[in-house]
């Protein structure tokens, strides 16, 4: 289970932020670390402050987009403070997180993503995910440096962990869930028909983000998701010539 779930940091200034991570991530038994864009990467600083955990720092993959590095993933959590303006579902529960993440392992990677040490996760970035999670914090000093943030959820995630494995549960749904590319790739249809379709007239971003949200709380499997296309494949040869998309 938990070798199926990936950290991803975007565009750490501080290496040696990278290295206390990676030694959050070794001790709760996490060993995929995505870097977008580090500032300063590979680093000795790095490779100290990971102590004992250079293992996770040697094999870390490094991307030039965030979009890249949750591209194959089922479900992707941006860790960020929680931007109200976006309609993504929102964890307010640590332990409830872990515990929905640590289920979707069974259908392939999951994700979850942590931004800059100042300005954490951009709009854009956030879009990428299917959800967003805070950690609660004291409201008068909520201030959490990277490495202890990637600690409280990994710590998170390896108690879910345990409970999964301790409990007595029900076989894994045999439905394939899609990656972060396949839904990206039916947000693109989405918006081509409700184009040419005339039912958005002119660029209307708000609307995209609200279907996303519905989708993103809905969690079709891949066979609801190539349904889905199909009807609007359909939609669209009804179209008149031209205003369809290719």
């Amino acid at each position: 289970m938990l070798s199926n779930i990936r950290i991803v940091l975007v565009q750490t200034y501080h290496p040696g932020n990278i290295g206390s991570a990676a030694r959050a991530m070794k001790t709760m038994g996490l060993s995929e670390l995505v870097l977008v864009n580090p500032r300063c990467f590979p680093d000795p600083e790095a490779t100290r402050l990971a102590a004992g955990a250079q293992d996770i720092i040697n094999t870390a993959r490094i991307t030039d987009s965030l979009k890249k590095a949750v591209s194959d993933c089922v479900q992707v959590v941006g860790a960020s403070a929680r931007l109200r303006s976006l309609p993504l579902p929102h964890y307010d529960e640590p332990a409830e997180m872990a515990k929905d993440i640590v289920a979707q392992t069974t259908n392939g990677p999951v994700a979850l993503v942590f931004g800059r040490e100042r300005s954490g996760l951009s709009k854009e970035e956030i879009n990428c995910c299917s959800h967003q999670i805070s950690i609660p914090a004291n409201p008068d000093y909520g201030i959490l440096n990277l490495s202890q943030a990637v600690q409280v959820l990994a710590y998170e995630l390896h108690q879910a962990s345990r409970r999964r494995q301790n409990a007595q549960t029900a076989p894994p749904s045999p439905l394939p869930m899609p990656t972060r590319e396949q839904l990206d790739h039916f947000h693109q249809h989405l918006g081509r028909v409700m184009h040419a379709s005339g039912f958005v007239i002119q660029p209307h971003t708000r609307t995209e983000e609200h279907l996303q949200a519905i989708f993103s709380r809905a969690q079709p499997t891949r066979k609801e998701l190539s349904l889905l296309r199909g009807l609007l494949a359909a939609i669209e040869r009804q179209l008149p010539p031209g205003d369809g998309a290719a």
